[in-house]
Parts: C-alpha cells; sequence; structure tokens
C-alpha cells in the first residue's frame, strides 16, 4: 500500500471517528433534553394536581376525586349507628332466684320452729321472728304467717315457690324491678288465697324480688362487631364530586381532598418528590434507552429517529387533558402505533409502557386504565406492522376499541362495579381505539414526511402507476416501464426468498431507471423503429449518456421527494460495473491507444443492501434473458447463474449481505418467474377469413 492510499485511509477514518463521536454527543444532548422536559413535565403535572386550601377555605373550582377512596368519616357514621342500632344482649343468673327461695325457706324455718315452741306468747314470738327474720315485714304480717296451720304453712309456701320460679323464670332487668313489683299483686289477685295469705305472700315476695336479667357485655360486644362488619366502606368512586365549586370546605371534604392526592401541603416543590422523580425518569431512561443501544441501535445512528420517538412520546405525555373527559379516552396507543409503523414493534411495546408508567404516576391512573393501555397498545402494535393500506388503520382502531371494551369489563366484574359505570367507560374505551386510529393516520404523512422514513403504506403509494414519475415512464419511456415493471416482479419474488424486504425490493425496481426520461431514445428498449443514436457517438460519449442515467434518475427522484431508500437503490443498481459493450467498441476504435477501463464503470457506490443488490441481479437478468434468441428453460437458467457469478466475480456484491446460498436462491426465484415470461404457447393456424366466417 503506498503512501497516498494510507493518506486517504487515514483520513477517511478520521472523518468516520470525528462523525462517530458528532453523533454521540448529538445523542447525549438530545437526551439530556428530553429528560429535562420529561421532570418539568412530570413535576408540573404532580403539581398543579394539588390544590391550596383550608378548612373554612370556599372552594374555587368543583373538585373531584382522582380515584376511588374510601370516606372513612361516613363509613364511621354508618358503623356507629349498626353498632347502636344492635338490642343489649341479656343473661339470667340463677343463682338470684335461688337466694330468694333460700330466704323464703329461712323464712318458713323460723315460723315453724316459733310456732313449735310452747313456752313463748304469740305476741313474743312475732317479736323473735322479727329480730332474726332475714326479711323485714310488718307485726300484722308476722302474726299471719305465725298463725298459718301446719298444712297451710307448707302449701303456702310451696305456692310462693312456684310463683318465684315463674316471675324470675321470665327474667326481670333493673329498671323494670318496680314494674315486677306492682305485678305480683295482681298476680295474687287471681290466686286462690285468703286475704291475709295474700297479703303475706305479696310482702314476701315484694321483700325478696331482685334482678335476675343482666346485660351480657360479651354477646353484646359480639353482636355489634358482626353488625359493623356487614357496613360496606362508603366509596367516593373515580370523578365523583367531592365539593362543589363555592362550597365551604369543611374538615370532612378536606380530609377527602387530602385522601385524593390533590391537598398541597406545602409551597413550592417538595424536595423529596424533586429528587424522587428525578431518580426515577433516570432509571426510566436507562431501560428504554439501554433497550434501544443494544437492540434498536440505527436508532441512534442518524438521531433522527431519536428525536422522532421523543416528540411522539412528549406530545402524547403533554395531551392528558383528554383526561378531564376522561382518562379511558386520552389517545395513549398512539404512540405504540406510530412507533410500530415507523420503526420497530418491540421498541413500541417498550415505549407505551414508558408512557403509562410516566401517566399512571402523574394522574395516579388506576389499575383498570393502566391495564387496558398496555393491552390496547400492545395489540394495535402487532396488528398495525403488516398494513397494506392506510384505512385498515381504522379497522386496528375498532380492535383497538374492542380490546378495551373487554378489559374495562373483566375488571368491572372483578370489581363488582355497577353495570352503568361500566357502559359509560366501555363507551370511552371503544371512542379511544378509534380516536387513536384516526390520529395515526392523520399524523402518519407528517412524520413520513419530516423524518423521511419509508413505511410499507408509503411504499404502496409509490407503487401506484398514477404517481407522476411512473406515468411519465409509462408515456416517455415504455420500453423503460415494461422493463421495470418485470424487474420489480423478479425483485420481488427474490426478496421473498431470502427473507428480505419484498416491497423495498419491487418499489426499488419500478423507480431504479427513472433517470433514462431525460434521454429515453438512447436506451436500446425504447428504440422501436428507429435507429440507434450511438452508432453516430464515440464509445465515451455513449458511456457518458449511459452511465449518468443514475444520477438523473437521483436528482429526479430528489426532485419529486422519493425516499432515500429508493434513491440508494437507484445509485446502486449498476453498481461500479463496466458498460462492456461500449468499451468493447472503444478496444476496437483504438486499436493502437490504451483505453483505460475506468472510463467506462458506471460512478457507484456498490449495493450496500440486499434489496439493492437483488434490484442489480434482476436488471441485468431481464436484459440479457430478453436477448436470449431461444429462451429455453435450460438457456435461461444458465444465463441467470452465469450473470450472477459475473456479478460475483466483478466484487459487486461484497459490501452486501448476501450469501452464496442466498445468491442460488435468488437464482431459482429468478427462474420461476422469467420461464413464466417466456413460456411456450401453441401456435394458431393461418385459417382463412372467408372461411372462418363460414363463407365459401
Amino acid at each position: 500500500m503506498n503512501r497516498k492510499t494510507k493518506g486517504k485511509n487515514s483520513k477517511k477514518g478520521k472523518i468516520i471517528m470525528n462523525e462517530r463521536k458528532k453523533k454521540t454527543y448529538l445523542n447525549i444532548i438530545t437526551l439530556l433534553l428530553f429528560t429535562t422536559i420529561l421532570f418539568f413535565i412530570t413535576i408540573q403535572k404532580v403539581e398543579t394536581k394539588k390544590i391550596d386550601v383550608k378548612v373554612g377555605d370556599t372552594a374555587p373550582f368543583e373538585i373531584r376525586a382522582t380515584k376511588e377512596i374510601e370516606d372513612k368519616i361516613a363509613t364511621e357514621k354508618l358503623k356507629a349507628e349498626a353498632a347502636n342500632n344492635v338490642e343489649p344482649r341479656y343473661r339470667l343468673s340463677p343463682s338470684v332466684q335461688m337466694t330468694m327461695k333460700n330466704n323464703i325457706k329461712e323464712f318458713f324455718d323460723k315460723v315453724r320452729k316459733l310456732q313449735a315452741d310452747e313456752t313463748l306468747t304469740l305476741s313474743k314470738k312475732v317479736e323473735v321472728l322479727g329480730e332474726e327474720s332475714r326479711i323485714l315485714l310488718s307485726k300484722n304480717e308476722y302474726y299471719i304467717a305465725l298463725r298459718l296451720s301446719e298444712d297451710e304453712l307448707d302449701n303456702f309456701e310451696n305456692t310462693l315457690y312456684d310463683l318465684i320460679s315463674q316471675i324470675m323464670g321470665v327474667g326481670i332487668r333493673e329498671e323494670d324491678l318496680e314494674y315486677e313489683k306492682g305485678n305480683i299483686e295482681k298476680t295474687f289477685e287471681t290466686i286462690d288465697l285468703s286475704e291475709n295469705e295474700k297479703k303475706l305472700g305479696i310482702a314476701l315476695l315484694t321483700s325478696t324480688i331482685q334482678p335476675n336479667k343482666f346485660i351480657d357485655e360479651e354477646a353484646t360486644k359480639r353482636r355489634k362487631e358482626e353488625e359493623i362488619a356487614k357496613v360496606e366502606p362508603v366509596i367516593i368512586k373515580e370523578h365523583q364530586v367531592i365539593v362543589r365549586k363555592g362550597d365551604v370546605i369543611d374538615s370532612h371534604t378536606l380530609d377527602l381532598i387530602r385522601e385524593s392526592g390533590l391537598l398541597k401541603e406545602k409551597d413550592g416543590y417538595d424536595r423529596r418528590t424533586v429528587v424522587g422523580i428525578v431518580i426515577l425518569i433516570l432509571l426510566l431512561q436507562i431501560i428504554i434507552f439501554g433497550y434501544i443501544y443494544l437492540f434498536n441501535r440505527e436508532v441512534l445512528e442518524g438521531n433522527m429517529l431519536l428525536i422522532l420517538i421523543i416528540i411522539i412520546t412528549t406530545i402524547i405525555l403533554i395531551s392528558e387533558g383528554t383526561y378531564n373527559i376522561s382518562p379511558f379516552i386520552m389517545p395513549v396507543s398512539t404512540a405504540a402505533l406510530l412507533i410500530a409503523i415507523l420503526i420497530d414493534i418491540r421498541l413500541s411495546l417498550i415505549v407505551n409502557m414508558f408512557i403509562i408508567f410516566i401517566l399512571g404516576f402523574m394522574l395516579k391512573l388506576d389499575e383498570t386504565i393502566i391495564a387496558m393501555y398496555l393491552v390496547s397498545g400492545s395489540i394495535g402494535a402487532y396488528m398495525v406492522t403488516k398494513q397494506q393500506q392506510r384505512y385498515n388503520i381504522l379497522i386496528n382502531g375498532l380492535l383497538i376499541g374492542i380490546s378495551n371494551v373487554l378489559t374495562i369489563v373483566s375488571f368491572g366484574l372483578i370489581k363488582k362495579l355497577e353495570g352503568i359505570d361500566v357502559i359509560a367507560k366501555s363507551g370511552y374505551g371503544m371512542l379511544n381505539g378509534l380516536f387513536c386510529a384516526v390520529l395515526t393516520i392523520g399524523t402518519l404523512p407528517i412524520w413520513e414526511n419530516i423524518f423521511k422514513i419509508v413505511t410499507p403504506l408509503k411504499l404502496l403509494e409509490l407503487s401506484n402507476p398514477n404517481q407522476v414519475l411512473l406515468k411519465r415512464l409509462l408515456l416517455e419511456a415504455p420500453g423503460t416501464y415494461h422493463h421495470s415493471i418485470i424487474v420489480g416482479n423478479l425483485s420481488e419474488r427474490a426478496a421473498e426468498a431470502i427473507g428480505a424486504d419484498p416491497l423495498l425490493a419491487r418499489v426499488g425496481a419500478y423507480y431504479h431507471d427513472i433517470g433514462k426520461l431525460k434521454r429515453p431514445y438512447f436506451f436500446k428498449e425504447n428504440q422501436l423503429g428507429m435507429d440507434n443514436p450511438h452508432d453516430k457517438l464515440k464509445p465515451n460519449m455513449s458511456t457518458l449518456i449511459i452511465t449518468n442515467h443514475t444520477k438523473d434518475g437521483i436528482a429526479l427522484a430528489k426532485e419529486y421527494n422519493i425516499p432515500e431508500e429508493i434513491i440508494d437503490i437507484i445509485a446502486q443498481h449498476h453498481g461500479d460495473t463496466t458498460v462492456s459493450y461500449f468499451y468493447h467498441k472503444a478496444l476496437k476504435e483504438n486499436e493502437s491507444k490504451e483505453v483505460n477501463i475506468e472510463d467506462f464503470r458506471y460512478p457507484g457506490p456498490k449495493p450496500q443492501t440486499r434489496e439493492a443488490a437483488i434490484v442489480m441481479l434482476a436488471d441485468s437478468t431481464e436484459a440479457a434473458v430478453r436477448s436470449l434468441k431461444e429462451p429455453t428453460k435450460k438457456n435461461i437458467e444458465e444465463m441467470i447463474r452465469n450473470i450472477i457469478k459475473g456479478k460475483l466475480q466483478d466484487g459487486q456484491l461484497e459490501e452486501c449481505n448476501l450469501t452464496l446460498k442466498d445468491l442460488n436462491t435468488i437464482a431459482n426465484a429468478f427462474s420461476t418467474i422469467m420461464m413464466g415470461i417466456f413460456h411456450e404457447r401453441i401456435e394458431y393456424p393461418n385459417l382463412e377469413l372467408a372461411k372462418d366466417k363460414g363463407e365459401l
């Protein structure tokens, strides 16, 4: 390697290094800018959602709950009411009844003992009974007791025991004691006893009766707890009004505002909140841009795709104004749809989760909304990648809406929500899907044109025969147009066979020769019934005209805003191959002079992608096979493989990613298509017109 070559390589290496550094710096600046924007969006949303009010203030506007919260004060009030409505539970104390009977038995035992003592007078017996008896009665009542006969005493005593069992068996509460004493008199009126016995019985029972029915604290407490447990918490539903504009805020409503996370506790930004948000954003940045670096590094190469992602993400984050209508209608899935179409489906799923996480944090979204956006964004990204028409995105929007409805219904069943609430949310969910589809269709051309991104939908539009350049090609260079169509068919089939982009290959083939529009009749396929103008030109001039069709094609493509991917195919479809015909013509005309082969080469570059290489091979194959005098299967296959072998040996395929296996697959694909074009046809007999009409 000479010094000149080394110097060129060294200079080229420095340029590449400088370009890489420039891209790295731009990416770092872009990421820092995005982090700053994201921080201020997040902190503003978190803080502006908070309201600076206190007890006694008038509500500046209608305040609604940001999430489902429990009204603890109302719940506690219901619990207190439930506890107060519980009737006390009572228990009977058997010892009270036993004590009464024992006291009465002791009284009658003393009466019997005194009756048997003949040494004492009746008055003395009355005096002794009054002193020794635990039951305090009047002297007259003691006289009545002492005058009863033995049988009367026994019967009377048994009657009292029966009455005690009857009265105390029902139970007497302390507050009912006086009432029960009054009932004793009424009870004795119905019993067949003498007046003296009734009087004595009433006195004995009213003196000994005691409450035996007491509150059972444990049972009552248990019962209250059971009733309290039955009380459902009072739930303030999301978007339910906490306080209306102009109403005075009391301690109750202030607690509800605080529970909703809407109460501003301090002036300015809370330092801890700021630090927490910064850490959270940095962690999310590491996840999403780490993924890009590992799996979608092409996003970082040109910087524009990174800016595209950041712009789409930022727009979705700041468009949460629709949250005020309903959190179920925010166009979150639009980001997933756009990034799936414009860049990559896997990256769209990561960005979708990133946006949902940030929105969930900023707006305190509940699990139903978060799940809905995760599911719908993922389904939308899956479905939108293979679309062939823009209106199909509307169908995707419908599918997103259906997935939203199913998610809402599933969570409604799990959380046992009211039917009307689920229906309302489902309506917003369906509108969300259609809203996202409309936004995607409406903004997709903007992203395609600003960021020069070629989507399948854009390629399909470019393949329309009514496109200006294709229409001009048909009218001004029909031979080239026909050639391009066949090259497109060859390229598409080969690209499908090796796993390249068949749509890009086909559309690239349609436009690869548009440069021939500048001088269409200098190319053989357009010279029908006319002289070849190259017969009057020098080989060098002819070569210049022929090779310039790539430059002319690039200029036309840029004039008509054809995407860079197609322009690359136009520039690379001949590589730096030699225009052999005019080179050999020059050799014949200048036998005595040396002919420089470099003067007869295309400017290049060589194909850099599989699609550009396929178009090169298809272009040469179509022209070569068309020149065959006997296009048999054997001749066609032999010609195709010779063309591919020639390009390989000439080094034209060394800068693309085609393998030898791919080249063999491409040859087979070309053979299939070319055999379909040059298939054998039956020879129709030459019948006389008169006979064909049935005439003699």
